[in-house]
């Protein structure tokens, strides 16, 4: 054990979606495109009359998150469809309770 004895040298923090050595150039975006469609749906339920955003952003990226999830290859992947996909559904319910996908 002598890693114990001496100090850790801490490495540079990097965000990767490749823990696995490859490159998943598919799979990583279609992460970022739920995560991102995730986002601006849930952000735009704060605005009742973004409703129509909120509903076609958050079926969207439920859609493309729920694929992305399908076709996933790693596990960080795996983490930003769930927080996209949760964001989608949250945003899609409250635009659709908020006068749903057509704008008045």
């Amino acid at each position: 054990m002598p890693h114990v004895l001496q100090p850790s040298q801490r490495e540079r923090f990097r965000l990767t979606l490749n823990s696995d050595g490859q490159a998943h150039p598919v799979e990583n975006a279609l992460a970022v495109a739920a995560l991102v469609c995730g986002l601006v749906a849930f952000v735009s339920t704060f605005w009742v009359s973004a409703h129509a955003v909120s509903s076609w952003a958050g079926t969207l990226g439920f859609g493309i998150g729920l694929y992305s999830q399908y076709i996933s290859a790693t596990t960080p992947q795996r983490a930003l469809n769930i927080v996209g996909i949760v964001g989608s559904f949250v945003g899609a319910a409250l635009g659709i309770a908020h006068g749903g996908f057509l704008p008045h």
